[in-house]
């Protein structure tokens, strides 16, 4: 993993507020504009630098980690927060993010992120003023699921209950667990934990390498067309094209099976329930020398009553790269204790239970 520089909580405190207002005219924006913003006066219209072909130049480590959450919360009427309400939300995310659990407890068999140096506040984030990252529909929240939708779903969940329960085998546990599969390829939405991403620019190609999982996207910019349609992959086949500083990518002939934030449900569940037909398009802008403003829109009609929009502000990593190997399970060895696991868990209630028959 990436070199990470450890931040105390204490000190996040202290400056949350501070960096806050210093980022207002990035991550405040609107995405219809790149001018409007939270009532800061606009920054002066950047110049990005160029690659060699002339293109403009997003090249390097990136991170699209923040505490904003995807929908805005059900009790929040409003598209941002204010700076103080901001930092308070942040740090007391931070907060939860540090706590020990009590050695010697089975919640204390975990991944201590804290401690690798890996949780938010202790890496490059944004620190964003908007409630929820979706900007369209207005009010935060992802759009009603179509009567289709909502069939796929039921029948998905039906087929996994008749799996048995996710521990039940290694097979009924989702691709993000299995180490398998991140759903960090597209749309670019911040993962966990190590939410950090390398560009490389070439004539007529770009590439977008995740750390999790080292997942990767070759995107071609000549202008060919997207495979036949009954050629269908895990991430989908992407295009791209350049229109004056922003790189726009779509995205079409998906599988049905590719995972997705927020799924937490056992293997074979798409992005968010999405059909195989979803059509995503990107929107990479660099809007100064340490961030992309990135926007991107879901379409997809078997699962969403419209089309459904978000904005997040990709930030130049403190640490420029380079990336080592994300090995997750490191030979499956957890793989196999979390089986064991939960047969010992099993034997030790079926002893309990019968121990308490015989009484």
């Amino acid at each position: 993993m990436a070199q990470r520089c450890l931040v105390s909580v204490g000190v996040l405190t202290a400056l949350t507020v501070v960096l806050l207002l210093a980022t207002i005219p990035v991550a405040g924006q609107t995405p219809s504009s790149l001018t409007k913003t939270t009532g800061t006066a606009a920054k002066k219209l950047y110049t990005s630098p160029r690659t060699p072909d002339g293109q403009p130049d997003l090249q390097g480590f990136w991170t699209n980690s923040t505490y904003t959450p995807l929908e805005r919360p059900k009790n929040v009427t409003k598209e941002f927060y204010t700076p103080e309400e901001a930092a308070r939300i942040e740090n007391e995310a931070a907060e939860r993010e540090a706590e020990q659990t009590v050695p010697g407890t089975v919640a204390d068999v975990h991944y201590d992120l804290t401690q690798f140096g890996l949780d938010r506040s202790q890496v490059t984030h944004a620190r964003n003023l908007r409630t929820g990252l979706i900007v369209d529909p207005t009010d935060g929240r992802l759009p009603p699921v179509t009567a289709e939708g909502q069939k796929r779903a039921a029948e998905a969940a039906s087929a996994r209950k008749r799996m048995g329960d996710p521990l039940d085998a290694a097979q009924n546990m989702n691709l993000g667990e299995r180490c398998i599969m991140m759903a960090n390829a597209g749309p670019m939405l911040p993962e966990g934990y190590i939410s950090t991403y390398q560009i490389l620019q070439s004539p007529g190609y770009m590439m977008i390498l995740a750390e999790r999982l080292h997942e990767f996207r070759v995107i071609p910019l000549d202008g060919r067309p997207h495979l036949p349609p009954n050629v269908r992959q895990w991430n989908g086949d992407s295009r791209g094209r350049w229109e004056g500083n922003t790189l726009i990518v779509e995205t079409t002939n998906y599988n049905d099976k590719r995972p997705g934030i927020g799924d937490n449900t056992a293997a074979g569940q798409t992005f968010r329930g999405a059909s195989e037909d979803m059509r995503l398009t990107e929107w990479f802008t660099r809007v100064d020398a340490d961030t992309i403003q990135y926007r991107f829109t879901v379409e997809d009609p078997k699962t969403w009553a419209r089309p459904w929009t978000a904005e997040i502000p990709i930030l130049k990593d403190q640490i420029q790269g380079p990336l080592f190997e994300h090995a997750c399970h490191e030979g499956n060895y957890s793989m196999t204790n979390m089986l064991k696991g939960a047969r010992e868990a099993e034997k030790k209630a079926a002893e309990a239970a019968a121990k308490k028959g015989s009484k």
